[in-house]
């Protein structure tokens, strides 16, 4: 950043001197110049480090200031994702896609932020309009899931299926996968691509529960072989006794209600009161 704004000084300090002997609309349009790499600068900014609801505070004025420029609006639409403010997302980005300038690749974000509010048949809509042509990642990830919606089966299976191959960061949809068949009853299937998904990023936490839940849907109340911090373990033992719970096994779900209360490192409210409604009643 230091180095960005050493040359934009730079460059202002240039174009300045050029006051002396140029005229004043080759100094002004220079100047226009500068401030458009800034901003184009900061834009960059805004969409990787930036707080999401900063970065949609930034990208509304500036498109206010540039009310036809599509990298704002695409700016816009991706911070208020980020921001999880899905409704607000769905407009700024179906203004994006009637743009002359839109993409596929605009549409495929239209689709994705209608999912996220859960609009599946407008998302099926913008989907069916993109041409089978278009074969990335993002475009079968979000047919699986829309296929899922609808309970199509193996249509989102074998969207998945492409999906997990057409990235090098398969994890997110290994999961997505995972739940697909979780929700449909198959736990085995559900545990194996749960697996899959933390082999390939053991960090993500909600992969883990949902791969407690797989277990214990199908009686299997010890924890998988993991990496775990010992709140996590606490965690995902509290989740196994409420599944328990589920299935009538109330001694099992006793014993691991006690084992989480005595696993976690601070006091485990929810535990603890599981525990005791229990043992009261």
């Amino acid at each position: 950043m230091r180095t960005t704004m050493l040359g934009l000084a730079c460059a202002t300090s240039l174009v300045l001197m050029g006051c002396e002997m140029g005229n004043q609309n080759q100094v002004d349009e220079n100047l226009k110049d500068v401030n458009v790499v800034a901003e184009s600068d900061l834009a960059d900014v805004m969409l990787t480090v930036a707080d999401p609801n900063e970065a949609v505070i930034f990208f509304q004025r500036t498109l206010r200031e540039n009310p036809d420029d599509i990298q704002y609006m695409r700016g816009l639409g991706i911070s208020l994702t980020r921001a999880q403010r899905p409704q607000e997302a769905v407009a700024i980005w179906a203004q994006t896609v009637a743009h002359p300038d839109a993409t596929d690749a605009d549409k495929l974000k239209y689709a994705e932020s209608l999912i996220r509010n859960s609009e599946w048949d407008r998302a099926k809509t913008v989907l069916d309009q993109i041409p089978p042509t278009v074969e990335t990642y993002d475009r079968y990830r979000l047919e699986a899931m829309v296929a899922d919606s609808r309970k199509e089966w193996k249509r989102s299976d074998a969207f998945y299926e492409v999906a997990v191959g057409l990235t090098t960061q398969p994890a997110g949809a290994l999961n997505n996968w995972g739940y697909s068949k979780l929700t449909r009853g198959d736990f085995i299937g559900a545990e194996r691509l749960f697996m899959q998904s933390l082999k390939q990023d053991s960090t993500r936490f909600t992969v883990k529960n949902n791969l407690v839940l797989a277990r214990a849907a199908q009686g299997k109340y010890t924890l998988p072989v993991i990496n775990l911090t010992q709140i996590e373990r606490a965690e995902l033992l509290n989740t196994m006794g409420l599944s328990a719970v589920k299935k009538g096994d109330i001694q099992t779900a006793k014993s691991l209600f006690r084992e989480a209360v005595e696993t976690h490192p601070q006091y485990f409210e929810s535990a603890q009161r599981s525990l005791e409604a229990l043992e009261n009643s």
